[in-house]
Parts: C-alpha cells; structure tokens; sequence
C-alpha cells in the first residue's frame, strides 16, 4: 500500500481546504511531519485512518460529527479523500460524516448523512465503484489484508503503545497481540474445550446421580435383606471413579439375601397350604352331618303337625263338596236377576219420556210415535234455507252500518289531507332555508379549521422562539466564558510544559545515586549533574494542568454543541413563526377558535335539518297516496251499499213466510227440532220396554230347569243355596290348603324315608363352629405365608429391574467418563491448567508465543544497528512469578554483559528505539499475516527526543535503509534536530483561523 495524496476539508483543526501530497514527500524515502503542539499533526494521521475504514485510531476514537472544523465556514461540508495504490490498483476513496449544513432555501440547518465513494484510475480515466459503506469496507479490508486496529498498529507505528509493550506483562501483551493477529479462533477453541469439558462433566455427574438414586431405591425394594451389616450401600459422591463397580456390586449381594429370603417364605406358604387343605374337609365333613341331622329333626317335627290337622281336613273336603253343587244353579240365577233390573230400568224410561209428549200422543204405539218423527224431520230440511237466509240478512245489516262508519271516517281523512297540501309549499321553503343555512356553516367551519392549524402551529413556534431567545443569548455568553476559561487552561498547561521541557534534565538528575547507572546514559558517574531552578516545573504539575485543560475543553466543546443545537432550533421556530408577535398570534387563534366552534354548532344541525326535509317529502307523497286510495274507497263504497239494500228486500219477504206464528225462523226451527228429538226418545224407550219383557221371561224359564238338574226342588231352594254358597276366593283358599296338606305328607314321607338322613340321625351331634374356627386359624396362617411370600417377590422382581437399570446406567456411564476424561485432559492443557502443562501456558498464548518470537526475530535485525549491535531482543516462555503463566515474555540480551535481562530495565532512549524496532519487526510479521500486501508508506509517531546524537543517527541510517524496500517513512516529531537532518518535510502550522500544511522539499528550497 503506497499514499500518493491526501485532500482533507473542515477536519479537525483544518477548517479550509488542505492537500497533502505524499509522492512528493516520499521521494526521498524519508520525511518528517512537524509542528507546534496542537496543530494537527496527529489529525493528518486520522485523516488518513478516517478514509481508510471510517473512524480514527481509538485512543482518539469520537463521534464522527465531532470530527468536524470549528474554524470551518458553515457552507463547507467536512470531507477527507485519500489517493494511494493498494494491490497494484490506484483507488481514491471519499468520506463525509453525517453533519448539518445551511438550508438552501430560508433559513436553519438540515441533517446530511454521511457519504462514501471510491472511485479506480485505468486506462479511462477514474470510474465510480461504489457508493455503499459496506461494500467499500470489505473492498479496503481485502486489499490491505488488516483490520483498522492492525493498521493504526503497523503503519501508524504509535510509539508510546510499544514502549509500553515492552514493560506490559503477559497478559497485556497477549491483549495487543491478540489484536493484531486475530487468535480469537484459538481462544475460541479453549473455551469451546471447556465448555465441551463443562458438558461432560454434567453429563457423567447426571450420571453417577442417576446411578445412586437407583442403589437406593434397591436399598428401599431389599428393605431388611439388603445385605450383611459389613457391606453399606455406596455412598460415594457423584462423579468418582469407582462408583458404578461399588454399586453393581452391592446390587448382587443384595440380589443374593432377597432370593433367600423368598424360599424360605415360599415353604412356609406350603406347609399353609397343606393344613388349610385338611382343614376345609374336617370342616365340609362336620357341616354336612349337621345338614343332614336337622333335616331328619326337621321330618319329624312336620310329620307330627300332619297328624295333629286331621280333623280339619276332613271338614274342609265336606265344604268344598256342597259349594261344587250350588255353584251349577248360580250363572242362572244371575241371569234372572240381570232381566229382571232391566225390565224395571226399560219401564220406568218409558213412563217419563211419554209424559213429555203432547197431550193426545202420549198412549200412542211405537210405530205411530216414528211416523210422527219422520213427519217433524221433514219439516226442518225445508227451514234450512231460511234460516240461511235470515243469516245472510243479518251480515247485510252489519256490513251496512260498517260502510257509514267507513264513510264518516274517509269524510274526515279527506278533509284534513287537503289542509296540509294547501300549507305544502310554505313548508318545504321553511326547510330548505334551513338546510342551506347548515350548509354555509360547515363550508365556513372547514375553511376556519384549515385557517386554524396553521395558526396554531405559527403560536407555537413563536413560543418557542421567545423561549429559546433567551435560552440562546445564555448559552453564548457561556460558551463565552468556557472559551476564554479553556484557552487559559490550555496556554499554562503549554507553558509548564515548556518549562518542563527545558528544565527535563534537572528532572532526571533527581533520580541519580552515587555509583548507579545513569538512565540516559548509562554511565555510573555524574561529574556535573543538572540542577533545578526556581521556576522548574514537575510532571504531577504538569498532569495537572493538561487535566484542566480537558476538562475544559470538554465543557467548551458541550457548550458548543448545546449552543449549535439552540441556535438551529430557534432558527427553524423562527422561520416557522414568520416575524409575528406572540400575542397577536395567540388573539388570532382565539378568534379563529371561537368562530370555528360557532360555525360547527350551526353545521352540526344539517343531518336534522335534511331528515326533516326528506320526512316532510315523504310525508306528502304518502297523503297524495292516501287522497287517491280515499276517494277510490267512497265510489266503490256507493255502489256496495245500492247491491246491500236491493238484495236485504229480498231476504225480507222469503222470512215473512218461513216464520209463521214464531218470533224468527231460529225460533220456529229451534221447537220442532225440540218435539222431533221427543218423539224419536220416547219411540225407542217403548222398543226397548217390550225387549226386556221378552228376555225376563226367557231368564225364569231356564233358572227352573237349572235348579231341577242340580237336585233342588223348586227354584227358590236353589236360590237359597247358592246365596249361603262360598265365593270364588273362598273355594280356591281351601282347595289350596287341601293341596298344601297332600304335598306335605308326601314329602315328610321321602325325607323320613331317604338312607342318608336315616343314617346320620343315628350319629353323635356335629360341631360345625369348632371346625370353622380351626379352619379361620388355618386361613389366617395361610394369607400370613402367602402376603410374606409375595413381599418378597415383589422385592426381588423389583431389586431385579433396577439392578438391570443400574448395569443399563454403568454401561452408558463408562463411555461418558472415558469422553469427560480425555476432554478434561485437552481442556485443561488448553487452558494451562493441567499438570501436563509445565509451564502452563494456554493454547492462544502458544500461537502469540510463536508469533512474538517471529517478531523479537525481525525487530533484532534493527535493533542490533540502531544499538551498534548492543542488545538483541528475544523470546523468553519461562514462567513469571508466582502463579503467573508462562508464554509472552520479551528480554534483551546484552552483548556487552553477555547477560539477559527484562525490557523494562532499558533506559529512555533505548526503550524507543528498541520499541522502534519492535514496532517495524511487528509490521513485517503482521504483513505477512495478512497475506504479504505490501506496505510502501509507514508512519513513526514521536519519540526521538530522548535520543542522543549518536544514537539518532544510527536509527535514521535504519530507517533510511527501509527504502531498500522501496518504502516511504514520515517521522512525526518535535526535535529541532531532525528539521536538519530530514530534507522532504511536512508542516503543520497553527492559526486562529484554523491550521494549515505546508511542504518543504529538497526541490522547494527547504
């Protein structure tokens, strides 16, 4: 990578337009960049840093607007754009932070984003690329093969960074060379070891958990039979070797003392067995006996109760004959009876319904009483048609007094609906006006509500104009104050460090004893030590004062940007408000409200006012409708009433003539339909009497013969009989007991007769309860051995599946812990932790090991010239002190002593050009890192003040060798020395106006 030209525009403290151009200060291989202090020599760095990946090195890290000039005019926009060559391409890249710049039109600022472009010079000329910050970044990453954190590293060279380095433990060193040569893949790997470790720690100590929790729950299933007192249950914690043998082992004594256990119970439920049988047949033997003996006591008992009912059984059987033969005559006589109340019931029907009969027809037959029936029915078919008649006359006056009430009622409709068509047109103009009335306020209201908002908005903005007036004119005078208060605070920091500069050398002087090595020189004699004046000015001074300043600074730059955001804010309100007073907006806002709420009050009755109006409309279409249909209601009800009244005439004379003497037809219809229904009862009640005469007489002639078949003399003997004969229910009572008494002596017959009864009654008496209670012992013992029995099955069935559980775990545990133990190996080797690591240095500390060695290898090239072959730097991976770890130490070999001692012990002088050489072995090692892009251009920040002539001009013989490669190095730095030793020279000069470069070149004069 190779700068050809730098062109930086309100950056930092240039707030004009500079160009830096690098080929001509390169030419001669090496320049120096040069100026007061604070005039932006490291800010041509940034500048630099900024086009390449878009910030600046992080100890100057800050937000990119604040990157801006405050020297810079307000219409020119911050902008860095860098020329170089990388990769054999010509490149230029342009980048503007995001910043705010004078609005075009009006007054106030906007926002601008922030902008990129590259751009590549070919045979064309230059061609756009991109525009894209993502891209672009990828683009310069790929070309120069470094991060920003390893360019502002290897080509800025910041000296103090390494002069630290060299005096940093192992730890920093490794946070810096971490950095730079991207081992976080390393470190990624030890944490992905331990966390690997981690994992299987916990999978191995689930494990061996699971593992216990299953040996006790052997223990519970094994219960007393866990196993001999010398021999515990495991009680190893989780994660020892050695876990799962102790476990499977005491699972398969306990396996042994369970099964024991079981047939020791398994014989003691036989020997139960066997005496509960025997007990069962003693006892089915004993109840059987006892059966048998009371069926025989119980034969006996009935066959005595047989002989005691004799007597009564004799006269049961002499009942039961005389009720057989009155029972034969007593469905004869029942029906006797039944005739008889018939007859009666026919006789007396006959009587009454003949009294009701007209005189003259009382005495009359059955036949003449159904001619004059026949007659009166004949009489009522021809009344039907008038009673019809009657009906229709009837309607015809309803319907006609109907129609006068309809009339009346259409007379009335008809004469209000003409009054309200007459006052029509006066009302639809009523509603009209007041629709068009609603209509002009709404259009008034939206007008005055667009008037409105923007009237409001400009009060606002007024308000805030007033407010922020004052806020600004405060700010100001602030930022007023803090200016003048940080340029105080910045002009004594710089005079005492003027001061300490001169006097620097008293300083040093403080520190030297008698026989002890001088830190600038080396020497053990200090024949004219330098002594402090007066006004000698320490570094605690000095810090202090640069501490101010900052703070400062800091407040100035706040107050500057709180002041820059006020002043843009009133400038928009401003512009907002458009010149007009406050107050005068306020009352015009009042004044536009206040109409806007009268004019939507009067707006709001439009919907009634336009439902009223459609109301009214419909209102006089639905009368126009109610006119017609009235008017065509009255001529057809002219003509219904003429049809009425010819045709009730009529119906008048029919009626005349079908009444007779009666009131009405209903009338005359109603009393023949009275006499006809007469008639027709009392000629059936006169059938009827005769029929039940007939079956009376037929009933007295079979009941006589009944009785004579049945033995009785004469009819009314047999009467007598049957009515001291039994009921039904009494019959089948005692044919019951008769049957009952049969069945009895039958059986007692069989039991008495049957050989086993017969047999046990001659026995001794059985004792059933003597034989149930030894067979309940019997049981007892029995459900004893068996529950014992099946405990200990069930204890060994289950001591047997988790013990194949526990031998499942052991098998998947061994695997897991051959995995944990040879990942806890790596892991810990990785890390440095393990014993195997002697000097216990950690993988990513072995990888920057190698690489601070190849480093120390390149930087003792130079070294050896700038020290005339003095010191030497090398790796050192012994380990520090105390528990410290081992793998990044750096010494210095001392040729003259021959001895190897700490960095740290080199004096000022030689710590920088030794962290010189550090620095330039650093940027070989790290270009070759990143792929060997080669590095045309390096930068070396201050420093070399603390060099003795001779010392300097050995260190400018190194870096003017770096040409050799065709590199270009710049130098920044105050010493005045190197103005006269250093032709191509860039300087940086400071104004009140801003700062500005200058070149000084061999073909410029100087």
């Amino acid at each position: 990578m190779r700068l050809h030209r730098l062109r930086v525009s309100a950056f930092g403290p240039f707030g004009a337009t500079h160009e830096v151009d690098f080929d001509e200060l390169s030419a001669a291989g090496l320049f120096l960049l040069h100026g007061p202090t604070g005039a932006g020599k490291t800010s041509v760095l940034d500048a630099v840093c900024y086009a390449l990946y878009g910030g600046v090195p992080g100890a100057r890290q800050t937000s990119l607007p604040a990157l801006r000039s405050d020297h810079a005019e307000p219409g020119t926009p911050t902008e860095v754009r860098l020329e170089l060559t990388a990769g054999g391409r010509r490149l230029e890249i342009t980048r503007g932070p995001e910043q705010l710049r004078p609005k075009k039109r009006g007054t106030g600022h906007t926002k601008e984003k922030a902008r990129t472009l590259l751009r590549e010079h070919g045979p064309d000329g230059w061609k756009g690329l991109s525009r894209s910050h993502q891209e672009i970044g990828e683009e310069i990453h790929q070309l120069l093969g470094m991060s920003k954190e390893q360019f502002c590293q290897v080509v800025l060279l910041p000296q103090g960074d390494f002069a630290r380095f060299l005096r940093a433990d192992a730890e920093a060193r490794g946070k810096l060379l971490g950095r730079l040569f991207d081992t976080r893949r390393f470190a990624a790997v030890e944490e992905h070891l331990a966390g690997l470790r981690r994992a299987a720690e916990r999978r191995v100590t689930a494990a061996d958990e699971q593992l216990l929790a299953l040996a006790h729950r052997m223990a519970q299933a094994a219960g007393e039979a866990a196993g001999p007192a010398d021999h515990p249950l495991p009680e190893a914690a989780p994660g020892q070797p050695g876990l799962a043998a102790a476990v499977l082992e005491w699972a398969a004594i306990a396996r042994t003392h369970v099964r024991e256990r079981r047939e020791i119970a398994a014989s003691a439920v036989r020997a139960a067995e066997a005496a509960h049988r025997a007990a069962e047949r003693a006892g089915e033997a004993a109840a059987e006996r006892a059966r048998l003996q009371r069926r025989y006591a119980d034969a006996r008992r009935r066959a005595a109760a047989l002989e005691e009912a004799a007597a009564e059984r004799a006269d049961v059987r002499a009942r039961l004959d005389r009720a057989r033969a009155a029972a034969r005559v007593v469905p004869a006589l029942e029906l006797r009876d039944a005739a008889g109340r018939e007859h009666r019931t026919a006789s007396e029907t006959e009587q009454r319904l003949r009294r009701a009969l007209p005189p003259g027809r009382a005495e009359a037959g059955a036949d003449r009483l159904a001619s004059l029936e026949r007659e009166r029915r004949e009489e009522l078919g021809r009344l039907d048609a008038a009673r019809r008649a009657e009906h229709r006359a009837a309607e015809i006056i309803r319907e006609q007094r109907t129609l006068d009430r309809e009339a009346e009622a259409d007379d009335e409709a008809l004469a209000e609906t003409d009054g309200w068509l007459r006052a029509w047109e006066s009302t639809r103009e009523a509603h009209r006006q007041r629709i068009d009335a609603a209509r002009e306020a709404l259009t008034r209201a939206e007008t005055l509500r667009a008037e409105t908002g923007p009237a409001e908005r400009r009060l606002d903005a007024a308000r805030r104009r007033d407010d922020l007036t004052g806020r600004t004119g405060a700010a100001r005078e602030r930022l007023r104050e803090l200016r003048d208060l940080a340029g105080d605070a910045r002009q004594r920091w710089l005079d005492l460090r003027e001061r300490r500069l001169l006097g620097i050398a008293a300083e040093l002087a403080a520190g030297l004893a008698p026989g002890e090595e001088c830190a600038v020189c080396g020497s053990t004699e200090h024949p004219r030590p330098a002594s402090r004046t007066e006004d000698h000015v320490g570094r605690a001074e000095e810090e202090t004062a640069h501490t101010a300043y900052r703070t400062a600074d800091g407040l100035r730059e706040e107050a500057e940007r709180e002041l820059r955001s006020l002043t843009d804010a009133l400038a928009a309100a401003t512009a907002e408000a458009d010149g007009a007073a406050t107050e005068g907006l306020r009352e015009t806002v009042e004044r536009l409200r206040r109409e806007h709420a009268g004019a939507r009050a009067e707006a709001a009755g439009l919907p009634a006012a336009q439902e009223a109006f459609d109301g009214a409309e419909r209102e006089r279409e639905r009368r126009l409708a109610d006119q017609r249909d009235t008017e065509r209601r009255v001529a057809a009800r002219a003509s219904r009433r003429e049809s009425l009244a010819a045709e009730l005439t009529g119906l008048q004379e029919e009626l005349t003539r079908a009444r007779g003497d009666a009131g009405s037809v209903a009338e005359r219809a109603a009393a023949l339909e009275r006499e006809t229904a007469a008639l027709a009862g009392a000629a059936e009640a006169v059938r009827a009497a005769e029929s039940a005469a007939r079956r009376l007489k037929e009933a007295d002639a079979r009941l006589a013969d009944a009785a004579y078949g049945a033995g009785f003399d004469t009819p009314a003997a047999a009467a007598a009989a049957a009515a001291a004969a039994l009921g039904d229910d009494r019959r089948r009572e005692l044919q019951h007991r008769l049957d009952a008494w049969q069945a009895e002596t039958v059986a007692v017959a069989a039991e008495l007769a049957d050989p086993e009864v017969a047999g046990a009654a001659g026995l001794p008496p059985a004792d059933p309860g003597a034989a149930r209670a030894a067979l309940e012992a019997a049981t007892a013992r029995l459900r004893a051995a068996s529950a014992a029995e099946a405990e200990t099955e069930r204890r060994r069935t289950e001591l047997d599946r988790l013990s194949a559980q526990a031998l499942d775990g052991a098998r998947r545990l061994a695997p897991l812990r051959r995995d944990y133990e040879r990942v806890a190996r790596l892991a810990g080797l990785a890390a440095g932790t393990s014993a195997e690591n002697a000097r216990r240095m950690r993988l990513e500390s072995y990888v920057l090991a190698a690489r601070l060695e190849q480093v120390a290898a390149a930087a003792s090239l130079r070294l050896q010239r700038m020290s005339a072959g003095r010191y030497t730097l090398v790796h050192s991976d012994a380990r520090a002190s105390g528990r410290g770890r081992s793998g990044l130490g750096l010494h210095v070999i001392d040729a003259w002593t021959g001895r190897e001692r700490d960095t740290a012990t080199l004096s000022g002088g030689e710590t920088f050009f030794a962290s010189l050489a550090l620095a330039l072995g650093l940027a070989d090692v790290v270009t070759d890192e990143a792929g060997g892009a080669r590095l045309d251009t390096l930068f070396i920040d201050e420093g070399f003040g603390s060099l003795d002539e001779q010392t300097l001009d050995e260190v400018l013989d190194v870096l003017d060798s770096l040409r050799e490669r065709d590199r270009a190095v710049g130098i920044v730095s105050h010493v005045p020395d190197l103005r006269r030793r250093v032709p191509a020279q860039l300087e940086v000069v400071k104004t009140r106006t801003g700062s500005a470069v200058r070149h000084h070149t061999v073909a410029a004069g100087g």
